[in-house]
């Protein structure tokens, strides 16, 4: 049994969340939740996956071992990723009175240095990012705000502005933050069409993709009789460079639950279902952790808050596939079948899972209900473009200096999220392209950053909003060989269900390998393939396009097109000249030894997989044209810069 303390903690938070809490010391127990203030030292460190990748658990193992090595009472708090991936692992620590301060790249070898330095009031230069900002507590000299790094300042935090701050597997520190707080007022206050009418009045568009109206979506499934209707959330995301909804769901697992049970109470659901990918498996512990601790609270399960509503949750585990994205492909998983799309109409929200009406919305849309319930649709509209409200979740990789996951106001351009946010390209390089969208999204070129962040405005360019992936590539890319990729990627994940899809993407592939090798000596039928397929290529995609049933089809195409005609010369250099500029097409590069600076060493040719260099010791070597298959191990092997390519 209970005890009667935990009983009583329950109930203040439940008064808390019903705003029925006023209380001296719920006031006091909120304030140290959100570490307002603290009577002994707290270590947070960002456990997320890419904390994890870059050896926080060795980090922790550290720090347990220095606090217990030092007898030194503190409390560890693992947190999310708090988005500056390319700074894990980070470890912050509050003292008793001062400021919170951020640690960057803190291996293992770093912790005791770190640790010795702060609690003994001092700060470790080499490895400080920031300190966070709050006026009741000491300031720490000569650190920057967390606001004040680049990275954050032109950051527009709504979606993701506890992550990596508050600690996930506990319920009490969300609760402190007014967490479901909108989820007491929506079944309290409203009746289903009336959160319909707020959530249409803010203007708010779904985040997975194409950027249709999520209340348009949620009134057709609440006008659709029906004595059961489903909720799903779509946390299937499986884009190359896309992360946004397994950082989310590992930094604030609550956000997701709250937004979950406000949108099924407003179609009138009762069963929530969460679709996840198998691999995110640190994000499905934290998600049912904190599904448990709602449950126990009551504000998920039967009879919430004495309000007659009944809500439950489900996870559905996915298996991996990229075409159980699009919303009916994954209604079929559910259901036991294969994942393959089905004809539109009817809708989801007419007939989706086992025949019922069914939203599918993805995380990030569901994560912004709350502070619309909470705040009014007239807060958000005020964030934004005309057409395009509120902020967007990106997961920027590539060639930055820094990256990791950003949320900006619509309306910003790529340019400040590239060089302000992102810092600007690594080693000094310039910025060739950028690759918005996701897999099946499209390239804009480097000089045209003035593009901003807008449903419409993206699509006027050739290019989508997509899910928030954001690759930035340089100077030394090869748009070939990326749209290669892409496509490679897009025809294994094609589920075979219509011919366009299935033999158009392959064909593709198959021509975009062909002009990335050269073609054997005196072939002149692969010579001839070669010319027709490239000449072919646009037009197999357009036809791709218009013929394809789902939309993984539909934008398959999109980023060979893109790239075709963006960078249409380096295209043509590889089929005509048979050169990669970037040198990334292996089977392209001609490597050559230079004689008059090769000693005969040896070392070329000991290391060549394919016994293409020839020649005797302390002599000059040659290459076998016919037999090199230019991987670039004697490149990099020699030390006399003897061989060079071209």
């Amino acid at each position: 049994m209970e005890s009667v303390q935990q009983t009583s903690h329950k109930l203040g938070l439940l008064d808390l969340i019903k705003g029925k809490a006023e209380g001296e010391n719920m006031l006091q127990e909120c304030a140290r939740l959100r570490h307002e203030f603290t009577d002994k030292p707290l270590i947070f460190i960002g456990t997320g996956t890419c904390g994890r990748i870059a050896g926080a658990m060795t980090t922790l193992d550290k720090i347990e071992h220095y606090l217990e090595e030092k007898s030194i009472d503190a409390t560890i708090i693992e947190v999310g990723c708090i988005g500056l991936c390319s700074a894990e692992p980070l470890v912050d620590i509050q003292l008793p009175g001062k400021s919170r301060l951020s640690y960057k790249n803190i291996t293992s070898d770093k912790v005791t240095t770190i640790l010795d330095d702060t609690f003994n009031n001092r700060v470790t230069e080499d490895y400080i990012l920031a300190q966070f900002p709050n006026n009741n507590l000491m300031k720490w000299d000569n650190v920057p705000f967390i606001n004040e790094l680049n990275f954050f300042r032109k950051q527009r935090r709504i979606v993701l502005d506890k992550c990596g701050i508050i600690d996930p597997e506990n319920i009490a520190s969300y609760i402190a933050h007014k967490g479901y707080k909108a989820f007491a007022k929506t079944i309290q206050h409203y009746t289903s069409e009336e959160v319909i009418n707020l959530i249409s009045d803010s203007g708010l568009r779904g985040r997975g993709g194409g950027g249709y109206p999520t209340a348009k979506k949620w009134k057709v499934a609440y006008n659709t009789t029906s004595n059961q209707k489903y909720l799903i959330c779509n946390a299937d995301e499986s884009d190359p460079g896309s992360f946004m909804d397994r950082a989310v769901i590992e930094g604030d697992p609550h956000k997701l639950i709250e937004g979950m049970a406000i949108a099924a109470y407003a179609i009138g659901a009762n069963k929530a279902i969460i679709y996840i990918r198998s691999e995110y498996t640190l994000a499905v512990k934290r998600l049912t952790k904190a599904i448990e601790q709602a449950k126990e609270l009551g504000l998920i399960g039967e009879n919430i808050l004495d309000s007659g509503t009944n809500i439950f949750f489900q996870i559905q585990i996915g298996a991996g596939a990229f075409i159980c994205g699009e919303e009916t492909a994954l209604i079929n998983s559910i259901e036991g079948k294969r994942g393959s799309p089905r004809p539109k109409p009817p809708y989801p929200a007419e007939r989706g899972l086992y025949g019922k009406p069914t939203v599918v919305n993805n995380v990030e849309t569901l994560a912004n209900i709350r502070n619309i319930i909470n705040n009014g649709p007239d807060w958000f509209k005020t964030i934004g473009t005309e057409n395009s409200k509120g902020t967007k979740v990106f997961a920027i990789s590539g060639k930055t200096i820094n990256t990791g996951l950003i949320e900006v106001e619509m309306g910003t351009s790529l340019y400040d999220i590239i060089y302000d946010i992102g810092d600007g390209i690594k080693n000094e390089k310039e910025i060739k392209s950028i690759q918005i969208g996701g897999a099946s999204g499209a390239c804009i070129a480097g000089d045209n950053l003035d593009i901003i962040i807008d449903y419409e405005e993206l699509q006027n360019s050739g290019a989508m909003m997509g899910s928030g992936g954001m690759v930035v590539m340089d100077e030394d890319t090869c748009m070939v060989d990326v749209a290669k990729f892409f496509m490679q990627f897009l025809s294994n994940e094609s589920c075979g269900k219509c011919i366009p899809c299935r033999e158009g993407t392959r064909r593709m592939l198959e021509i975009l390998e062909n002009i990335t090798r050269k073609p054997k000596e005196h072939n002149q039928h692969e010579s001839l393939e070669r010319f027709r397929g490239v000449m072919m290529l646009e037009q197999l995609g357009k036809v791709i396009k218009e013929t394809s049933l789902c939309g993984l089809g539909q934008t398959a195409p999109n980023p060979v097109l893109s790239a075709l005609r963006l960078f249409r010369e380096e295209f043509e250099e590889h089929i005509y000249e048979r050169k990669c500029r970037a040198n990334v097409c292996t089977q392209l590069r001609t490597f050559h030894i230079d004689v008059d600076n090769c000693n005969g060493c040896t070392i070329c040719s000991r290391k060549c997989p394919a016994n293409a260099i020839i020649g005797s010791p302390r002599k000059p070597h040659f290459i076998v044209p016919d037999k090199c298959i230019g991987c670039g191990i004697c490149y990099e092997s020699c030390k006399f810069n003897a061989i060079y390519t071209v």
